[in-house]
């Protein structure tokens, strides 16, 4: 038995080594419950071959009780036993025939029809690409929503509805994945986190010796000298005779007393030469450095920093909205609400139903692929660490309701579809997020649309066609912006100015999906078509709207007149 569970375990570990290519699971949720379809097939193919291997062990502990009971009676007078015709007969019976009988029912192979179904679905298997994807994930969801290890570990998320922990080997994992890209920040957090299930008495395969000296190393490298001689220590008290730990425990004595040296020929030199050039230091506090982009998005992201003042809010409204009045809203408008003052950003409500949504989804699904982004040098579509998701592109020739989505779009914003992009559908992965980019073509890439010939992205309408749980906001940095996703609604603004220069003010981001399933849909609209729709202005300010207004909330108390 021993021997066909090593052959099955060497089989499942070539097999998972060799999966075929079928990459970036991670990079769409969508595409990922898939997998758990999968996994629930080979769970009732793997309990099916449990099933058929404990009925052969049941037969195979009958047969030897049976042979037990019988050789502890023979033994007793073997002479005597075999004296009897009977009992030598099937002796001879036995050794002959039913232990052969035997040797063919440990050896028959029940592994087949398991094996079987395993080599049929390994095509639907993610990579070691996907599991690194989704583990890096994780660690850009902890840096961007500011989240303890712990609180990952125990699956205390917002807006959780299944909650997960993580073993001790899940939390190795990540710290051996931040480990191998030289990232002894997050190395040190997961292997403490490691550390401190084990200490709680947690059962694993992962020992605190392996996990100690990830930890010490970590530490180390961040220039904590008095931290990883500590952790060395720990770790030779539970195995004295580690070599490596031997050395770094000699080397971290030595470089702690250079430290020290160091720091007191510092001191005696600061002593020397007194307090000259505190003037200069004394003018720079006055000074407020910018916030990079970095960390306002994701300050955005948490939902902080937001650069809204009392003043400008009341400035913004909301309307029943039919487009100067274009006949097909003269009876029912929609609700048009102001999201920003500038850039300019609109949402419309209710503009897209749920039977639509699913339609939308379901046309685009088998669709997807992994998102790509422009290289602004050599114009290739290539994949980026930075855009996590799958997307689908989309035409009336796949499903009349395609069309009919671009005449609503065209209705309530006055602009041409015939020369827009096709609708681009796109589902976000774990973690899933587009960091800052202008839609537009800048001055330095005059050839970004070259090949469409319908000159630059003039506007962008958005449809959000989930609610996100957590997480998932589309932010604007420069101006301290960020509209969060609802379900049925669609957000559109202008990339250009009306003089065709570019709004660099509408650099935007797709934050991170902290908790839940993030589905878009956008129409990147373009320059030509709209000449009489949209005449050139070199008034760069003219956003006049010209709609009844009044306060978000009061839906039906204010009629158009």
């Amino acid at each position: 038995m021993f021997g066909m569970r090593l052959q099955l375990c060497i089989f499942l570990s070539f097999l998972l080594k060799s999966l075929s290519a079928h990459n970036d699971f991670y990079t769409s949720i969508g595409h990922m419950t898939d997998l758990l379809f999968t996994e629930k097939d080979m769970v009732t193919s793997l309990k099916e071959y449990i099933r058929v291997e404990e009925s052969k062990l049941e037969q195979v502990k009958r047969w030897a009780d049976q042979l037990e009971s019988l050789s502890i009676t023979a033994i007793q007078d073997p002479e005597g036993f075999l004296g009897h015709p009977v009992n030598a007969f099937k002796l001879m019976k036995r050794l002959n025939t039913e232990w052969g009988m035997l040797e063919t029912l440990v050896l028959s192979d029940t592994t087949e029809a398991f094996i079987s179904n395993l080599t049929m679905q390994r095509k639907h298997f993610p990579t070691e690409d996907d599991q690194t994807g989704a583990a890096k994930a994780l660690l850009r969801l902890q840096d961007t929503y500011h989240l303890e290890t712990n609180t990952i570990a125990t699956g205390n998320l917002p807006g959780v509805t299944y909650k997960s922990p993580m073993t001790v080997e899940d939390c190795y994992e990540l710290g051996k994945i931040a480990y191998s890209d030289s990232d002894y920040y997050h190395t040190e957090l997961w292997m403490s986190q490691s550390l401190q299930q084990l200490d709680q008495g947690e059962e694993s395969t992962i020992d605190k010796v392996t996990v100690l000296d990830y930890l010490s190393y970590a530490i180390y490298q961040q220039g904590e000298l008095e931290r990883a001689l500590e952790i060395t220590k720990r770790l030779l008290s539970l195995d004295s005779e580690h070599q490596r730990a031997r050395g770094n425990l000699k080397y971290f004595e030595f470089q702690m007393l250079q430290q020290r040296s160091d720091e007191e020929e510092a001191a005696q030199k600061q002593r020397n030469e007194g307090t000259v050039g505190n003037k200069t230091e004394e003018k720079k506090k006055g000074f407020k450095e910018p916030i990079p982009e970095r960390k306002m998005y994701e300050k955005l992201c948490r939902g902080e920093g937001i650069q809204m003042t009392p003043r400008r809010q009341s400035r913004l409204f909301c309307r029943y909205y039919d487009n100067h009045r274009n006949p097909m809203y003269l009876l029912s408008p929609v609700k048009q609400e102001d999201e920003w003052d500038r850039p300019y950003i609109v949402r419309y409500h209710d503009i897209i139903s749920h039977s639509e949504i699913e339609k939308v989804k379901s046309l685009a699904k088998p669709r997807l692929r992994r998102a790509t982004i422009s290289n602004p040098i050599t114009g290739i579509l290539e994949t980026a660490p930075y855009r996590i998701s799958k997307s689908a592109w989309l035409t009336g020739y796949d499903d009349p309701l395609i069309d009919k989505i671009n005449q609503r779009i065209e209705d309530l914003t006055g602009l041409e579809m015939d020369t827009a992009e096709e609708m681009q559908v796109a589902n976000y992965g774990v973690g899933g997020q587009y960091e800052p980019h202008f839609d537009f073509g800048r001055k330095d890439e005059p050839d970004a649309f070259k090949e469409l010939g319908t000159g630059n992205r003039v506007a962008t309408w958005l449809f959000y066609m989930t609610d996100v749980a957590a997480g998932g906001a589309t932010v604007f940095p420069d101006v301290g912006a960020a509209v969060w996703p609802k379900k049925g609604t669609a957000v559109f603004w202008y990339n250009l100015f009306a003089s065709g220069e570019g709004d660099y003010s509408t650099r935007h981001a797709a934050c991170p999906v902290l908790v839940g399933n993030k589905w878009v849909s956008n129409k990147w609209i373009h320059e030509r078509g709209q000449e009489w729709r949209r005449p050139c202005d070199l008034d760069q300010s003219n956003t006049n709207c010209g709609c009844p207004v009044f306060r978000c909330g009061n839906w039906g108390q204010t009629s158009l007149g």
